[in-house]
């Protein structure tokens, strides 16, 4: 049977394309090749990597304004680095609103110098600061959409006289937005886009090429550009499984027809969360994300009982991180209402015995 998979990443994928990869992993294309075999300089991978790119940039609606697609590798960790790398010359803006933008703020501060605009830490991040300024001498400003420990997400986004940056790794391609506020978005694929391996980098080309440091080539987007992602062997099966990610998105009807259905699973979680008395929420009810629901149970007692229900539901990966405890329901666009609604009468259920 197949579990309700709430895992917050490496996380749940489309069926369809779980079939398709895995008929590729046979036999790519009919040509006696696996996927995982094929030269990436073929003009099979080299097809799909271009429509990848190109699929990236329709789904946000940036064809035509000036902005490239890149798959590469490192995760949206090697990213912390990266942006600094091209866009620091002497200083940028961070809002400090979870654990992985305290780490981008790491990484970037061993270049040169950052300014916190905003931080939630003082209460655990359970919020997303509303009110601080972006000096417009800056290089960039820098801010992470989803914070998938926390459970929070910015439902807006601040006007910016310079470049902004995001780290959209956990909500990538959920929901509509006006793209072209952004300089650069990076998004590890492993929670919206396909496997772990990959990692989406979406630039305005007119941002590049600034700073006066010696970038090494590997780090360079400019380099990544020119080379059309392959500028080293790229990873070809996570890219090919987030082309079908991106086909299956697109046949959806898009980032509106997701959208949509990512605020219907929302509503029936939280909706549950605040009604039941055994539960509550984490994160600010304001700026609660629709692809996080963090939550506790208020009575311990019956974590054993709850947990065991949950399991014979075939429910999986619900546990919160251990920043916050409790759980953590993770709703990413594959994610069908049905396992939700799965979830929602397990705890329902748990109310009535308790």
């Amino acid at each position: 049977m197949k579990k309700h998979n709430f895992s917050a990443g490496p996380s749940i994928l489309p069926q369809e394309v779980i079939m398709k990869s895995s008929e590729a992993v046979l036999d790519f294309n009919n040509d006696g090749l696996s996927i995982l075999e094929i030269s990436h300089r073929s003009k099979a991978f080299i097809d799909v990597m271009e429509k990848a790119r190109s699929l990236a940039l329709e789904l946000m609606g940036l064809e035509g304004k000036g902005y490239k697609a890149l798959f590469l590798q490192g995760g949206a960790s090697t990213q912390f680095l990266m942006v600094a790398m091209n866009l620091l010359e002497k200083r940028a803006g961070y809002l400090n609103t979870g654990t992985w933008s305290s780490k981008a703020i790491k990484e970037a501060k061993k270049l040169d110098d950052i300014y916190e605009v905003a931080s939630s830490k003082e209460a655990n991040f359970n919020y997303i600061p509303k009110e601080y300024d972006i000096p417009s001498d800056y290089d960039y400003f820098h801010c992470t959409s989803n914070n998938t420990i926390f459970g929070t997400q910015l439902k807006s986004f601040p006007k910016c006289e310079i470049p902004m940056v995001c780290d959209m790794s956990s909500d990538i391609f959920s929901r509509q937005l006006d793209y072209s506020q952004f300089g650069l978005i990076y998004a590890g694929a492993q929670k919206n886009m396909g496997p772990a391996g990959t990692t989406l980098v979406v630039v305005k080309e007119d941002i590049l090429g600034k700073v006066s440091r010696n970038i090494p080539s590997i780090m360079d987007y400019k380099v990544h550009i020119e080379n059309g992602s392959m500028f080293n062997t790229p990873p070809v099966f996570a890219v090919y499984t987030s082309m079908l990610t991106l086909e299956w998105l697109k046949n959806l009807g898009g980032l509106k027809g997701i959208e949509d259905l990512n605020e219907k699973k929302a509503r029936l979680m939280y909706s549950e969360i605040d009604l039941n008395p055994l539960f509550k929420g984490f994160a600010a009810k304001e700026d609660r994300s629709f692809m996080n629901a963090t939550f506790t149970l208020e009575n311990e007692n019956l974590k054993e009982t709850f947990e065991t229900m949950l399991k014979e539901a075939g429910i999986s990966g619900l546990n919160g991180h251990r920043s916050v405890g409790g759980y953590r329901a993770s709703m990413y666009n594959a994610l069908p209402i049905e396992s939700v609604k799965a979830l929602v009468e397990v705890m329902s259920e748990l109310e009535s015995k308790a």
